[in-house]
């Protein structure tokens, strides 16, 4: 079936024992999906015995049972309320992906991480006939935001904003369906926030303490956590954050970081004290476990989610600084603390409230109602304990019947090609840039989805992206999906054929119906990577068929022949109307042209456990063309350097107007004025980089590595110029 095993196990674990067993077995038969619609000829009787066990003639004359039903047999698609409110005795789902920070541009880990995968669940839901409500927003309170608007000049109102519109541009060119898209700076947010903080004072589960808080002189500010960097005191990592360490995952006190840096200034910063509001998580943290015990064994947590989750728990819950000594935030309705805001941790998860609340004035039938809503968080996994430890600890504190997160779904990172984004290195594709490369929004997401970091880090590659575009997508399903269409058309008068069921076409139908109920059963756990290889499989399948019976051919035959082609024909345009619902989720786009080309009644955008026969006989289809472009080498490769910061930038230079050495050796180089100019700015910043590095006593092997940028910069700069690079220095004396 040619399933990773990540999408094997992951479709045994969600099947029945029995099923479980049928399947490794269908597995062990078709490991490279090459069906073999006559009986293989063979030496080996336990191959066949295998053959005959993969499906059981129950299955069999079930899905052909059910394929004759036809669109009849479809429920009628439900049609939710405007604006979606939750409804008796329907599945009410609520979704939300982690709130973007408003002071920056997503790169493809922050969209597949977040919002992409969350819109994949949303509409798959959709298709279930669920009534779905989908919120998003930016999160715009905090330091960071105060930080953006000085670096650009701004009011932090004013960068909200500009940034607000940007993220809302990047998710519609991604397609992404929120049902509301807003952010946090409204009154709704100032409004519930507030009214959550009082019913914790009031029910005694907040504290009072001194805090010693990082100060950077320079900037004159208290610095918020990320804006702090350092030595991890636990793993000794030397990039942890202020508030938690991306590489053991521990908690952080700003204070207990080793050689601690403003990150704005690269100043070390004082350690000053003031008054601070704490959540009070050890007298919560009965209840927290209590009802942790019962989201796990009812919802579908990622396993990560879980691992993070118990980490943060297994030696006891600390009280949790709740307040900020910042301007712009939401203000503490306090006396004595009127000065400060909230922290934007426990601020942003209530974003998810007033978002809503925004959407309509009946938000608490959404978010006061855990009878009847199910809630989905979808974030990266850094996100983790704000949503499974510190936000439920807030709304259970306050005692207010909210809804809580039921399934806690975390990806783990996308990196780029062998290392990090950085939007200040050019290195990666951020959200603004991917419309500007010709590659198709939809092609992104099916890439994208394709290697989204469901149990491990993953890596974005060039050359993988053209090798899946035109593999899967092209020769695979758009080749299908295309060829189906084009006999309909240029055999049968662009109406589709009545269909002869025969034996091997029973047993396909068996076998899609499989691949479709794989398809869900993953979908529901959230396996969204690995339900996508569901949808290739199928077209694998429908390929093999087309191929094997050859319709092409046995149209010019007799009448038997030309019947098998109408039946091929037939049940080939049938899996494509499949395809395009199941693609739904993934490729909205793509999904919506095969429906044109195919006139795919709307009706039929339902989703059962069930392989009808949607396009009957003397169905009329449109037009077909081709789906998919072939991305070709030269292109992905430009494409390569242009998202390369540093290397494209050297191999530029490399490729600069150099000419050869004069008959005495000396230097006939052509300069390059302009960027000169600009190489000599970057070798001055470099420079002071490194002074500041030796200044602060900074490991040898980091200061090695930014005097080796430094060297080669003047290098380029000796070329810019028009001069010879002087070779390296000599060293100086070794130590004794």
């Amino acid at each position: 079936m040619n399933l990773s095993e990540p999408c094997r196990s992951a479709a045994e674990s969600v099947l029945t024992p029995k099923g479980a067993q049928e399947f490794k077995a269908y597995l062990q038969k078709q490991p490279g999906l090459s069906l073999h619609w006559e009986k293989p000829a063979t030496n080996e009787p336990e191959e066949e015995e295998l053959a005959e066990r993969s499906l059981s003639e129950e299955e069999i004359a079930a899905a052909v049972e059910a394929w004759a039903r036809g669109p009849a047999a479809l429920p009628e698609r439900w049609q939710p309320p405007s604006p979606v409110l939750p409804v008796e005795g329907r599945r009410n789902v609520l979704i939300t992906s982690a709130l973007p920070y408003v002071n920056n541009v997503p790169h493809l880990g922050n969209i597949i991480g977040c919002v992409l995968s969350a819109d994949v669940f949303a509409r798959y839901c959709r298709l279930r006939n669920w009534n779905t409500l989908y919120v998003c927003g930016t999160d715009e309170y905090g330091t960071a935001t105060e930080t953006k608007a000085l670096e650009e000049g701004l009011t932090p109102q004013q960068i909200c904003d500009k940034y607000n519109a940007i993220h809302a541009q990047i998710y519609r060119w991604f397609d992404i369906s929120f049902d509301y898209f807003g952010r946090t700076t409204t009154p709704h947010q100032t409004t519930i926030a507030q009214d959550i903080f009082r019913r914790l004072l009031e029910r005694g589960m907040l504290l009072t303490d001194t805090v010693d808080q990082l100060r950077c002189e320079r900037c004159q500010r208290f610095l918020a956590d990320r804006f702090v960097e350092g030595t991890c005191p636990f793993c000794n990592y030397e990039e942890a954050r202020g508030d938690q360490c991306d590489k053991c995952g521990k908690l952080i006190n700003a204070v207990e970081l080793k050689k601690p840096q403003c990150k704005m200034c690269k100043d070390s910063p004082v350690v000053k004290s003031s008054q601070h509001l704490f959540l009070d998580l050890p007298k919560l943290e009965g209840s927290l476990e209590k009802w942790l015990a019962q989201s796990w064994a009812t919802g579908d947590w990622t396993a990560n989610s879980r691992f993070i989750t118990r980490s943060w728990i297994r030696d006891g819950l600390k009280p949790r600084c709740i307040t900020r000594d910042l301007k712009w935030g939401t203000p503490v309705p306090l006396d004595g603390f009127r000065d400060k805001v909230f922290y934007v941790w426990f601020d942003a998860p209530i974003g998810y409230l007033s978002i809503t609340a925004n959407y309509t004035d009946q938000w608490e039938r959404w978010w006061k109602n855990p009878q009847q809503v199910q809630l989905y968080n979808f974030m990266a996994k850094d996100n983790v304990p704000f949503h499974s430890v510190v936000f439920p600890c807030t709304l259970l504190g306050a005692e207010d019947n909210y809804t809580l997160v039921n399934h806690l779904v975390a990806t783990e990172y996308l990196n780029y090609e062998d290392g990090k984004f950085s939007k200040s290195r050019g290195v990666g594709v951020f959200g603004d840039m991917a419309q500007d490369t010709g590659i198709p929004a939809d092609i992104w997401r099916f890439y994208l989805l394709f290697l989204r970091p469901e149990g491990q880090d993953s890596a974005f590659s060039w050359t993988d992206l053209m090798l899946k575009n035109n593999a899967e997508l092209l020769n695979n399903l758009g080749n299908f999906v295309n060829r189906a269409g084009m006999f309909v058309c240029k055999f049968f008068g662009g109406r589709v054929p009545p269909m002869e069921l025969g034996t091997d076409d029973k047993r396909l139908l068996a076998h899609v119906t499989l691949e479709l109920r794989q398809y869900n059963q993953l979908l529901e756990k959230v396996r969204i990577r690995d339900a996508l290889r569901c949808i290739l499989s199928i077209s694998r399948y429908g390929n093999q068929y087309i191929q094997v019976n050859e319709p092409w051919k046995r149209i010019k035959g007799h009448d038997a022949d030309r019947a098998r082609a109408g039946t091929v024909t037939g049940v080939a345009v049938n899996i494509a109307s499949l395809i395009s619902v199941m693609l739904q989720p993934y490729m909205p786009s793509v999904s919506a042209t095969i429906q044109h080309q195919l006139c795919v009644p709307q009706a039929c955008n339902v989703l059962t456990d069930t392989f009808l026969c949607l396009l009957p006989p003397g169905h009329h289809i449109g037009t077909v063309s081709p789906l998919f472009q072939k991305l070709e080498n030269e292109q992905i490769e430009t494409l390569r350097k242009r998202f390369g910061g540093g290397q494209a930038h050297a191999a530029r230079m490399a490729s600069a107007d150099v000419t050869p050495p004069g008959p005495g050796g000396g230097a006939g180089l052509a300069g390059d004025p302009p960027r000169a100019k600009e190489l000599a700015e970057e070798v001055a910043k470099q420079a002071d980089h490194v002074r500041q590095l030796k200044a602060s006593k900074a490991e040898k092997g980091q200061i090695d590595a930014e005097v080796a940028k430094l060297l080669e910069l003047k290098k380029l700069l000796a070329l810019a110029e028009g001069k010879t690079p002087e070779p390296p220095a000599p060293k100086g004396k070794k130590r004794k």
